[in-house]
């Protein structure tokens, strides 16, 4: 899969296509409510997101880091964390909101950024 960072058996992270960085944590079995998830699901989608928000603060430098859980179109268990940047086209709106200004922010190397992440990723989660 293209946009495939990383997977073991309990998550997987993509990348969402998008102007900012933003990155994707879903559950391999298909629950609909976090609640639902086993104990080790649960474990691991908290230490990815702890992993993935950490690094997007020292790789990019964003003035915010958005981290959000919805299942309305979607009705199965994944996290949303987004860089947000004072001139991305949303700020301070939420992506998913009314556009505030029309640019493309550059970024560093987002292809360093996701194997870091699947480095990271791999050494705590195996």
């Amino acid at each position: 899969m293209k946009n495939l960072v990383y997977q073991n058996n309990y998550i997987k992270v993509e990348i969402e296509d998008s102007v900012i960085p933003w990155l994707k944590i879903f559950t391999r079995i298909e629950y609909q409510e976090f609640s639902q998830c086993d104990k080790k699901t649960k474990e691991h989608i908290l230490e990815a997101l702890d992993i993935i928000e950490k690094e997007m603060l020292e790789y990019f430098k964003p003035v915010k880091i958005n981290i959000a859980s919805f299942g309305n179109y979607v009705p199965k268990v994944h996290f949303h964390i987004m860089s947000r940047f004072k001139d991305d086209p949303y700020f301070p709106e939420p992506m998913w909101g009314e556009q505030q200004r029309d640019n493309t922010p550059s970024f560093p190397d987002e292809d360093i950024f996701y194997k870091n992440i699947k480095i990271l990723l791999e050494d705590k989660l195996g």
